[in-house]
């Protein structure tokens, strides 16, 4: 089977990598064309600027898009699908704007739009929601989707360094861009939670705005502390769950006891979990990103379409209420301002330099805080579990609150 890989980074080198190593399982692929972009070199013969090239090689089966963002990568994926090639992407980007189109594009020209490696890298979580969901139905998926945001957050734990000094750190290592805003803003995280939510859910979400969204740009070396000293460690969360016809998604710094699999999920890790009606809770664990788990995970992909292995069919066309208001927890506020007023209405307290809050939605927790944010850019939030021993003490009553 002969195979184009778009684009040549850090994705494309590995699946070639792996390709060309030539083992049992692959020794039947080969790679016919690499595109490039005209201004790059070409080190390779297969090597071509010419997506068209690529597109109307009758003897290429597959088309491996792992050029990123969101154009050229969704018109060459959609190029590739309507002239009858079998299409392998780990762009979470694209996919979680455009899975429904490309789908229809690949059921329409009858051949197969995989993406294993768009969510947790090299773990195996897409295949597993959706054998998952060949029996059950799967009403909670949470956990930790990115590997740059995890290992920011345990570097800062174990070595007690900063924010910006651990980032500093990641990009040296090359687990951050130098532009790191997807990985430290959720926004990462926010796109795999989308695309493991169609799929949950057979839903399309396109209105992706709505989606709640706090990175961990600003948190402190004296938060992580904090929440040390009393026994939890912070994770970026991305959740969401179903109840009848209703859904949520939110992505948040959330607190979990040192105990738990997610306090102890290290380094760039990933820790995804969903839970079903009869399998319970399932927890995926394992090299989020890099670039060959990240090619492993495209690979398998590849040897399914060889193997003509079929995945779970959807067509994301199921009708389902997004509510902001589906789910409550309690919340640590951090911020310079005195902010006690906008929370009047759920029993605001004090914590050392914190304020909680109790019961609130998410929907209405992420939009005071955007209301904070514009007149504190430093404010930091993060999500409490159940019965937390930090959702304690010190009431602030209404009228305090709001004087």
């Amino acid at each position: 089977m002969k195979v184009a890989i778009l684009g040549f980074g850090t994705v494309g080198k590995g699946v070639y990598e792996i390709i060309k190593k030539a083992n049992i399982q692959t020794q039947n692929l080969s790679v016919s064309h690499i595109f490039i972009r005209k201004s790059r070199e070409r080190i390779l013969p297969q090597m071509t600027p010419d997506i068209d090239e690529i597109v109307n090689d009758d003897q290429t089966d597959v088309v491996v898009e792992a050029l990123g963002g969101i154009e050229p990568a969704h018109e060459f994926i959609l190029k590739a699908l309507n002239h009858g090639k079998h299409v392998i992407t780990a762009n979470k980007a694209v996919i979680a704007k455009y899975l429904k189109e490309f789908t229809d594009a690949a059921d329409a020209n009858n051949v197969k739009f995989y993406f294993e490696a768009s969510v947790g890298g090299g773990i195996p979580w897409i295949q597993g929601l959706e054998k998952a969901l060949r029996i059950d139905s799967v009403n909670s998926i949470s956990g930790i989707f990115n590997g740059t945001s995890n290992f920011i957050l345990d570097q800062m734990s174990r070595n007690g360094q900063s924010f910006s000094e651990v980032l500093s750190k990641a990009q040296e290592l090359g687990y951050a861009e130098a532009d790191p805003s997807a990985d430290i803003d959720g926004i990462d995280v926010a796109n795999k939670l989308c695309i493991s939510a169609d799929i949950a859910y057979n839903i399309n979400i396109q209105d992706r705005s709505k989606l709640p969204v706090f990175g961990i740009r600003n948190i402190k070396s004296s938060d992580v502390k904090f929440f040390e000293k009393n026994g939890y460690s912070v994770k970026l969360i991305g959740q969401t769950h179903q109840k009848g016809n209703k859904f949520d998604y939110v992505v948040e710094p959330t607190l979990f006891l040192n105990h738990t699999l997610e306090a102890n999920t290290p380094d760039n890790y990933n820790l995804i979990s969903l839970n079903g009606d009869t399998i319970g809770k399932l927890d995926f664990f394992g090299q989020g990103a890099g670039m060959f788990p990240t090619a492993n995970a495209v690979v398998q992909d590849l040897l399914d379409i060889k193997e003509e292995k079929d995945h779970l069919k959807r067509d994301f066309n199921n009708e389902m209420e997004y509510s902001p208001e589906l789910t409550k927890n309690d919340y640590l506020v951090r911020s310079n301002e005195n902010v006690a007023s906008l929370f009047k209405d759920y029993a605001p307290s004090k914590k050392d330099d914190y304020l909680v809050i109790h019961q609130i939605s998410t929907g209405e927790m992420h939009r005071i805080m955007k209301s904070i944010l514009k007149v504190d850019h430093a404010a930091f939030m993060v999500s409490l579990p159940s019965n937390s021993s930090l959702a304690g003490d010190s009431s602030i009553s209404k009228q305090e609150a709001v004087a």
